[in-house]
């Protein structure tokens, strides 16, 4: 295959995105000025295929873009936030999916250069044998198949040649859509979250930390019932080039036609792992999507790719714990101060206490009340919209509301595990389940259960957030 040109200067992808927003913009305008001669119908049938053409037009921008911007492609490919109309997007979708699961075109000649530049040995000396047809693409890179000398198969995660530079071009023009975010939030701190953004994904470069990363979550969840994480070969693992114990499944597109029962138990997997990383561990993947994870023949759920990464202080931990106490309690009053406290809030006196209850429901109330939820992917693109979309009946509120830097990645998590979940259509008592980190609550489902005991085994006690009698009894319903 021939190598796909991967645009790495700053001028050339502001031009492609400034080329993507003014084009768009003309036939928007132009769009609704034919409107005017129009009826209604003929004027919904144009603005609808406009956002097609649009979408289509946003899928071709983001895959010439192996930096930060295909990230975003990725994420739209699997939460839908209105972006079409409903008759096209199951297309559109679809569309979206080819960016997080085809391999971009990059030929092998190419990434054999990038691997054997960071270990300045032939390939052949690395590996007993390696398959040079890429089995998964991610955003900065493709994973192989090998065998070690050893005989251990082994994934081998290769950076594209020229990625770094394009990311960091992306990342330079961040600023550019932080403004426009600004406009829209005048109380956002646009610079700290510009930075915060910044600093995780140039780390998400180093494939070397991301080894470190994954280290910490294998050893985590060495032994556990349900949950397991690839070994990471320390040795062959270098800035460009990753290696780790090879791992097979069924993946998400398989997973979504299994029955019920087992789409609800990979479901709560899928949450205990995302949100029990953050509040039991304080340590937590950044990007939740289809292509992290698999079901293992075992039954056991795998997960990969640890380069977007947090490491979140106990005492944040805490504080955010605090606010789902307070707001599942109906505490407003108490809330609008704990939210002023750590910088959510700048002027306490314009919120109301009722209101603040409000939209804390709005954007929580799947794992916050107390019922059987069954997820869809339109419940996922409501409280997206609930969240921080001028559709939402909290947006003028919102305007004046802060999202401070260490909380930024753990509302995306937040975020994207709520997108997994809905796509598989999983039902649960989510609330009741996330008790158990929330208050100290026992566990009520067998997943559960089982994982308490992995934990009493491992020295963890109840692994949760806080096991205060003043903490389980603060918002029981």
């Amino acid at each position: 295959m021939a190598r796909e040109n991967i645009p790495t200067s700053r001028v050339v992808r502001s031009a492609t995105i400034g080329r993507l927003a003014a084009g768009q913009a003309v036939r928007q305008f132009g769009t609704r000025a034919a409107n005017l001669a129009r009826g209604d119908e003929a004027s919904d049938a144009a603005l609808a295929r406009r956002q097609v053409e649009t979408a289509e037009q946003i899928v071709a921008v983001l895959g010439t873009m192996k930096g930060a911007a295909m990230k975003l492609g990725q994420v739209m490919s699997f939460l839908d936030v209105g972006l079409v109309p409903e008759e096209y997007r199951e297309e559109f979708q679809k569309k979206l999916a080819a960016l997080r699961d085809s391999a971009p075109h990059v030929s092998f000649k190419e990434m054999r250069k990038v691997i054997e530049g960071e270990f300045d040995e032939p390939i052949e000396e690395l590996f007993a044998d390696f398959d040079s047809e890429p089995i998964a693409a991610a955003s900065i890179g493709q994973v192989y198949r090998a065998t070690l000398h050893d005989g251990r198969p082994v994934a081998v995660k290769v950076q594209y040649p020229g990625v770094a530079g394009a990311v960091r071009a992306d990342l330079k023009n961040l600023g550019m859509i932080m403004r426009l975010f600004s406009r829209m939030a005048p109380g956002l701190d646009v610079q700290g979250i510009t930075q915060e953004i910044r600093l995780r994904i140039d780390e998400e470069l180093d494939y070397e930390l991301e080894a470190s990363n994954q280290r910490a979550m294998a050893r985590i969840f060495r032994g556990h019932p349900f949950i397991y994480v690839p070994e990471v070969v320390g040795s062959l693992s270098r800035e460009r080039v990753m290696v780790s114990e090879l791992v097979s499944g069924s993946r998400f597109e398989e997973l979504k036609e299994l029955d019920a029962p087992a789409r609800n138990r990979i479901g709560e997997i899928v949450f205990r792992f995302y949100f029990g990383c953050m509040y039991r561990h304080h340590q937590f993947s950044g990007d939740p999507h289809p292509g992290n994870f698999m079901l293992l023949k075992d039954g056991r759920v795998a997960f990969l790719d640890f380069g977007l990464y947090k490491r979140l202080a106990p005492e944040l931990a805490e504080y955010e714990l605090q606010i789902a106490r307070l707001g599942i309690g109906g505490q407003g009053e108490a809330l609008i101060a704990h939210l002023h406290d750590g910088g959510f809030l700048a002027a306490p006196d314009r919120s109301d206490p009722e209101q603040i209850v409000r939209q804390f429901d709005d954007v929580t109330w799947w794992y916050t009340r107390d019922a059987e939820v069954d997820l869809t992917p339109e419940i996922a693109t409501q409280i997206v919209i609930d969240m921080s979309d001028p559709r939402s009946r909290h947006y003028a509120a919102m305007r004046h509301e802060n999202l401070p830097p260490d909380h930024l990645f753990g509302r995306r998590t937040e975020t994207l595990t709520l997108a997994v979940m809905s796509q598989l259509r999983a039902s649960g008592n989510w609330h009741r389940i996330a008790r158990e980190w929330i208050f100290g609550d026992p566990p009520v489902t067998e997943l559960g259960r089982a994982e308490a005991e992995f934990y009493g085994l491992r020295g963890y006690g109840s692994a949760a957030g806080s096991s205060s009698p003043e903490h389980r009894s603060a918002a029981r319903p």
